[in-house]
């Protein structure tokens, strides 16, 4: 358990967490505490964890983007970090509202950097919270649970080995598009 929560806190708000595969492992938990054979806990107790890791993680991304953001943003030569993403965030922000904060939840990537982005173009500290507690809340209750759910099913229940193992394929598929991408755009911009 303590694994699945290091992943949702990492994929939740550090930078180093945009590959991690934060629904399909909310998922699988769902499944593993219905299943009962892997994982001991009430499911009560596992969202309670799961979603205080979620919003714990997203605090330190606010906060990493509060303090750390505006100089990422202005470093020269940075694909990701650029002062124009910053105005572009912000101006989302201001459009969207705090709703964007719940929104990205159930976005992979996108939530990894929305509150380091949030942090980062100066969103209100209140505003942000409550939004991420929604929002962790219902991203941490809901994909679990459905998971569960699930997981009840007899034929899931049977097939358990190789619906998880689907699961991973299924999860590592967006990255390795991404890299196929990135490769694609490395070429044209060299040639």
């Amino acid at each position: 358990m303590i694994g699945i929560l290091a992943i949702v806190f990492a994929e939740s708000g550090l930078l180093i967490g945009f590959f991690l595969p934060g629904d399909s492992l909310l998922f699988t938990t769902g499944l593993l505490v219905a299943g009962g054979r892997y994982l001991h806990l009430p499911l009560w107790l596992v969202i309670l964890l799961i979603v205080v890791a979620a919003v714990a993680g997203d605090q330190v991304g606010y906060a990493f983007g509060r303090r750390v953001g505006p100089t990422l943003f202005r470093r020269p030569n940075s694909r990701l970090f650029r002062q124009e993403n910053l105005a572009r965030a912000t101006e989302f922000f201001a459009r969207y509202g705090p709703r964007s904060i719940v929104l990205a939840r159930f976005v992979p990537i996108v939530r990894t950097f929305t509150p380091i982005v949030a942090g980062a173009s100066r969103m209100h500290y209140r505003t942000f919270s409550l939004y991420n507690v929604i929002g962790g809340s219902l991203w941490g209750t809901g994909v679990t649970v459905l998971g569960y759910f699930l997981g009840q099913v007899t034929f899931v229940k049977s097939n358990i080995e190789l619906i998880l193992i689907g699961i991973v394929v299924l999860s590592v598929v967006p990255i390795a598009v991404e890299l196929l991408r990135g490769r694609a755009r490395a070429r044209r911009g060299g040639s």
